[in-house]
């Protein structure tokens, strides 16, 4: 189950001629797919009964702030990260109860992956989070313009978007929520205030 961009993202990197990729739309289709090899729900639109009816099949949500205790899914259910950008990457972060049932699903179908710790934000969405909030801190100090510093840290650190287009591209909100919930134990996560701001005008 995913969106347009979600299957963009992953038919760009999808190999393995010898697994088949059904797309659903709904939840009401999962009931012709019970005897999947896996069920990947990359939206937002997480069902928990329909998802606890997959008693034995992998299932790999998209979770990126929630963490599997907070969730309480059974032992079948891992969380993925599916935010815009991040289905293209050639590694996968995974946060599961069991790594033998991800290693198979993963294998089986030739994607890359690495079992983190069921914390929010996995690494790479918590590390990407933290340098956009600092270009808001910067922005807001007046340092340079939005455009400049995005421009400046293509150049200067070879990453594939400056930080406000990849906030753009990710969700604003998203990168906000995740960071609340990491502010919640560590003042590191402060969220600047100029990402605050914005996130009023837009509403």
């Amino acid at each position: 189950m995913a969106d347009r961009e979600q299957k963009t993202e992953l038919l760009s990197k999808y190999k393995n001629e010898n697994v088949s990729i059904e797309f659903l739309n709904d939840y009401p289709q999962l009931s012709s797919y019970k005897n999947a090899g896996a069920l990947f729900i990359l939206n937002n639109k997480i069902n928990i009964s329909e998802v606890q009816s997959f008693t034995t099949q992998p299932v790999f949500i998209h979770s990126v702030v929630s963490t599997l205790g907070d969730l309480n899914f059974p032992v079948n259910v891992s969380r993925i990260n599916a935010w815009p950008t991040f289905l293209q990457r050639e590694l996968w972060e995974v946060s599961t109860k069991d790594e033998v049932m991800v290693k198979n699903v993963f294998e089986s179908i030739g994607w890359k992956y690495m079992v983190v710790p069921d914390e929010p934000g996995f690494i790479a969405a918590r590390i990407i989070a933290m340098i956009i909030n600092e270009a808001y801190f910067a922005f807001e100090d007046g340092v340079s313009s939005k455009e400049e510093i995005d421009v400046a840290m293509q150049l200067g650190t070879n990453y594939p978007y400056g930080p406000f287009e990849w906030a753009q591209k990710i969700g604003v909100h998203n990168i906000y929520d995740l960071l609340k919930k990491l502010n919640a134990n560590s003042n590191r996560y402060a969220v600047a205030q100029a990402m605050e701001n914005e996130l009023v005008n837009i509403k």
